[in-house]
This record gives structure tokens, sequence and C-alpha cells, in this order.
């Protein structure tokens, strides 16, 4: 298991339960940006693990940061909170550590790491969704200055965030069309919208981004122009990872609380998991938990070592995301009318996780690319 291999990370958020999880229900209901379960995060370390020591990282590596990743999921319910802590991590850091200049990391790094600066980034459009090659969002160069005009959606932390990392097109429909540019939030002609009502991770806030003649220099490209989607390709990979570390996590403590429950619930004079039928159920939740485990790790491995894991990536996060929402399920069945309570929690696992199948693009889109990656 992960905790095994990497106890130090794993357990990093453990001692801010008591934080995290105050009032999560309250929190839930309202659908807002708990800001002070922000700062625990902040104290815990989490936000450095990837990044090197010189912007105020802890220099650690890809499946120990996933480790962490999966101890917070075990630790917080608040599944928003947890999915918007990743979002931090992946959504400009980690591109802007790999891609950058050198005076673009040394001036937003340190930000992204202490957690000071909450950051998003913005690929979906209104009208395209999951289609990243139609991007209609434009950057036109001017001098020394990029003018971009358009508009995304969807797009996690937005109505919190201070940094924001922009894909857009500088060149024709297609892979080599797209580029990636950092902007502050309050750069004239970006606007954020209003929150959107979502089913569920309602703390984890997102909202429309307008461009509207955003001047950036050209200091703020990441890369050179034309290399978005090569960032883009590099980030994504890290977003399943990271983000589907937290709901093995997840997974994990709801076994155990499904597990408590079948051998305490008495009915017809016996624990209820003595049931081949709950049994049954539960047994399922602990295979599409290693099932998760041994997905997550095994390609975390191969793209910590550079190996050519784009079928995996995709495989991994339809098997973790489905996983989930099985395993949620499962719980609100086996914990029956107490689990359709919103008092206890499980409904709500269950709201968190049918995300899961949308985000970082759709299993629909997953599946479309292992048929590509095999010829079909």
């Amino acid at each position: 298991m992960a905790a095994e291999k990497a106890p130090d990370t794993y357990g990093i958020t453990a001692p801010y339960g008591d934080e995290l999880n105050d009032d999560v229900t309250h929190w839930d209901r309202i659908g807002e940006f708990p800001h002070d379960k922000w700062k625990p995060l902040q104290r815990s370390g989490l936000f450095t693990l990837p990044f090197a020591p010189e912007y105020g990282g802890a220099g650690r590596t890809l499946t120990e940061t996933m480790a962490a990743l999966e101890g917070l999921g075990h630790t917080s319910r608040d599944a928003g909170l947890n999915f918007s802590a990743s979002t931090q991590i992946v959504s400009v850091g980690i591109p802007l550590q790999a891609f950058g200049s050198e005076e673009l990391r040394g001036r937003y790094l340190p930000q992204v790491t202490s957690g000071e600066a909450i950051t998003a980034h913005a690929i979906t459009e209104p009208s395209h969704g999951s289609d990243v090659m139609n991007i209609r969002t434009t950057a036109v160069r001017e001098g020394d200055e990029y003018v971009l005009n358009g508009g995304k959606m969807f797009i996690t932390n937005a109505p919190v965030a201070g940094l924001f990392l922009l894909y857009v097109r500088t060149g024709k429909p297609g892979a080599f069309g797209l580029s990636t540019f950092l902007a502050e939030r309050d750069t004239p002609g970006l606007t954020v919208g209003e929150p959107l009502e979502t089913m569920g991770l309602r703390t984890s806030p997102i909202s429309e981004v307008t461009l509207e003649d955003v001047r950036l220099p050209v200091g703020n490209r990441l890369g050179s122009e034309g290399a978005g989607f090569l960032i883009m390709d590099y980030v994504m990979k890290r977003e399943v990872l990271f983000s589907f570390a937290v709901n093995l996590g997840e997974m994990t403590h709801r076994l155990k609380r499904v597990v408590e429950h079948a051998t305490t619930r008495q009915q017809f004079g016996s624990a209820i998991g003595k049931n081949q039928a709950v049994a049954h159920k539960i047994a399922d939740m602990r295979i599409a938990v290693e099932t998760a485990r041994k997905w997550l790790y095994d390609t975390g491995l191969k793209v910590q070592q550079g190996k050519d894991a784009s079928l995996d990536v995709a495989a991994t996060k339809i098997v973790v995301s489905e996983a989930n929402q099985l395993t949620a399920q499962h719980a609100i069945q086996i914990f029956g009318a107490r689990g359709y309570l919103t008092g206890t929690g499980i409904e709500r696992e269950l709201r968190n996780a049918t995300a899961g199948s949308i985000y970082s693009g759709t299993n629909e889109i997953q599946r479309n690319c292992i048929a590509a990656l095999m010829g079909l």
C-alpha cells in the first residue's frame, strides 16, 4: 500500500483532521468555499510537495505527492475542499515549474507552494467541453504583448483564485495551435463570474471566466508559442493522478466505515454483514478499492519514470471514478435509511463521486482515447 511506501507524506494532513472536518454538512449545504479550512492545509505543507526547494517546495516525487493526497482523502470528509487542494497543486504550479521562465517561477511559485495564492486553470469553453482541439478563445500578438478574447466555463477554484493559467488559441485549430499564459486575477479585462450551483463537491467553487481585450506580456507565456497542447497533456496526466488519489483515500475511509457498520448493525439476530447479499457488496467494494489503488500507483510510477502512459492514465481515470461511484452507491444501500439522511454524510459522498466521471475529460472521451491508441 502507498501508506507503507511513503508514510511521511501519507499522514501529513492527519493532524489537521478536526479543523478540516468541522461542520462539513453546513459547508456543503451553503455551497461556499471554506476559507478558514485552507489555512490548515497551508500549515500541513501539502502544497509544497512536488516543487523544488528554491521555490519553497519540499522536492517530493509524483508518487509521494499522490500518497499525501490519498491521505488527505482519508482524513478529510470535505471532498470539495480536497478537490480544490488537488487543483491548487496541479493547475498552475506543476506547469509553471516545468515550462515557465525563471522570472515567472521566481515571482509566482512561492505564492503557490505557500497556498497564499489560490490557483485555477482555464481550459473548458461553453461550446466545446472536452473538445480542446477546437478551443476558440484567442491570443493575438501585438508587439511585446498578446491580446486575449473569449470565454471559459466550469473553472474550478475560479471564484476564489488569484492566479489563472489560460489555454488559448494562437494558431490554426489542432494540437499545435494552442498556447498557455499566466494571468493575475486583477488583470484588466479578466472577469470571473458568479459561483455556479453544483450537485456535489459544493465547497469547490466553479464559475465562468470571461476575457475581453486582456493584454498580457509575452513573458507571461509558458513555453513556446504553440506548446499549449504539450503543456496540457503534461498537466492532465498529473491532474488525473492527483485528484483520483484523493478519491482513493475517500474510498478507503468509506470501506472502513461500511465494514464497521456491517459488523455492528444487528438485524434478525445477527450482524447484517453475515447476510450474503450485504457481504458480497462489501467484497465488491474491497475489489474496487484495491483495483483503483493498483491502477493509480502503477500508472503514477510510469509517469514518474517518463514512460508512455497515455493509455494507462485514461484507464486509471475510468477505473477510479467508476469505483468511487460504485462504492458510494453500495454504502448508501448498506446503511439503508441512515445512508439516505444528509446528516450521516453517506449521500453526500455519492453526490461528490458523480463528478468524477465528468471532470478531467469525461469517461466517454477517455474510452475514445483508449480505442484510438489501440488503432480503432
